[in-house]
């Protein structure tokens, strides 16, 4: 069987309106042909709630007894047993009395949309479990009946049922909230303008977390990457350094230009766990992203400007904030471009801004090994060097000019009165060290020589030539 839809009216306090704009849409509904049943409202004697109640059809309530008291409630197999097409439930986070199936309402609603029936429901924003603290710092009153976040957001749709809070305090002084005998004390206490002004708030800030998380649901039910600027969202990337505070600073200034601006604040960690980043350093700066009503993720990832990048995308970021980079010229030279520039490059629709601080290239500091290659480079490189070494080795030897081969250096006497011994044919000499043939007698001055590769030698000549 199709599970039922639940739809929940929202309201920021009492008397907003909830309850009658239920009715009115049970009413709309069984005019359009819907089998519409109410299975529980709570009019608190409003003569206008109650008389929307006369033209639909209301499903008896079960009656308890506890300590003396007659207690009614929601008749939960009356209901199923009707089986509807749309039950109206009011007051969704109300506690059931002993002796009822369920401890709370919400556990009935559960069991209805089980057996395929839609169901309207109500809830007010101190009801919701994570707020129910914060509403009693606001107001001073403890609130005993909660529901817990997950179911309200396992709801198929959410709508606020909103009211300015002077037009909330006007209706309460004119007896369409409370009877006359506890109008003073409502007006003085819970519904002090700066009250109604704050759960107002809460309740519409609540919704909008809610919305946000079902367009993200949506763009990943769709695979859709490119960022839809719905508000602006900037992400702040901190490494640990000094100038992360610099950064959340300038990051909070962007997003507070546009209304409903969100800082999301990131370090993104390396898996192996030997970041370079300082604990304390990067507490102090999740304290002042807090403080400036941002929020602090902490993500793992070797490749960190892709992991970066992937983070902001996945936040629907419209702006991200990275700081100029503290390496001095010669480690960038060493190491690469940096972070920055794969940032830049892979953050597509996403606008990147690159903050200057004190601390850019300030000092000397040698090169991190790696720097910010990645594995997959480092290896390539180391690859390539033992490759390309011996190859270009083999490159230069072959491209080297040959030494000159031995010259032949062929001389025989001029004189007819050499002896046979004189006579030299097919010497081998190199053409510079073989000198010319100057000689003034036969017995002064003979050029001979060792007969060894480079060098010539020659017979006296017996006249002058």
């Amino acid at each position: 069987m199709k599970r039922g839809r639940l739809r929940v009216l929202l309201g920021a306090a009492p008397g907003v309106g909830k309850t009658y704009a239920m009715l009115e849409e049970g009413a709309r509904l069984a005019a359009e042909g819907r089998d519409v049943v109410v299975a529980v409202v709570e009019t608190h004697g409003r003569v206008a709630t109650a008389a929307l109640v006369e033209g639909l059809e209301v499903v008896p309530r079960a009656v308890h007894s506890h300590r003396g008291l007659e207690l009614d409630e929601l008749d939960l197999d009356a209901v199923l047993a009707r089986h509807p097409d749309v039950a109206l439930v009011d007051e969704l986070a109300h506690t059931n009395a002993p002796g009822s199936r369920h401890d709370k309402r919400w556990h009935d609603v559960d069991s209805l949309l089980e057996a395929g029936v839609d169901v309207i429901s109500t809830v007010n924003v101190q009801h919701i479990e994570s707020l129910s603290d914060v509403v009693e710092q606001i107001t001073g009153a403890p609130q005993r009946e909660t529901i817990p976040d997950a179911v309200l957001r396992g709801a198929d749709q959410i709508e606020v049922i909103d009211l300015a809070p002077q037009a909330l305090r006007d209706r309460l002084a004119e007896g369409n909230v409370y009877p006359a005998a506890r109008i003073d004390a409502a007006l003085s206490n819970y519904f002090r303008l700066g009250n109604l002004t704050a759960l107002r708030e809460l309740a519409l800030l609540w919704l909008a977390d809610e919305v946000d998380s079902a367009l993200k649901a949506y763009r990943a039910e769709h695979g859709i990457d490119n960022k839809w600027e719905a508000r602006e969202r900037v992400v702040v990337a901190l490494t640990g350094g000094p100038e992360g505070e610099t950064l959340i600073r300038r990051g909070a200034r962007i997003a507070a230009r546009s209304s409903g601006g969100e800082l999301i604040v990131v370090h993104v960690s390396r898996q192996d766990g030997l970041a370079d980043a300082h604990p304390g350093a990067l507490a102090a700066q999740r304290t002042l992203a807090e403080k400036l009503g941002g929020s602090y993720h902490q993500v793992l990832g070797d490749d960190i400007p892709r992991t970066l990048v992937e983070f902001a995308k996945s936040q629907n970021a419209t702006q991200l904030v990275i700081g100029v980079s503290r390496r001095g010229r010669i480690a960038a030279a060493l190491t690469g471009p940096g972070i920055g520039a794969t940032v830049i490059r892979e953050s597509g629709v996403i606008d990147v801004h690159i903050v200057t601080h004190s601390h850019a290239g300030g000092t000397f500091t040698l090169p991190r090994i790696g720097g910010s290659l990645t594995l997959a480079r480092r290896v390539v490189g180391f690859i390539l060097a033992l490759a390309l070494g011996p190859l270009a080795t083999l490159l230069l030897v072959s491209l080297r000019s040959p030494s000159p081969s031995p010259a032949t250096c062929s001389r025989s006497s001029s004189s007819s009165s050499s002896s046979p011994s004189s006579v030299a044919s097919g010497r081998l000499c190199s053409p510079p060290s073989c000198p010319a043939s100057r000689s003034t007698s036969s017995s002064s001055n003979p050029c001979t020589a060792s007969p060894s590769p480079g060098r010539c030698t020659s017979s006296p000549s017996g006249s002058t030539s």
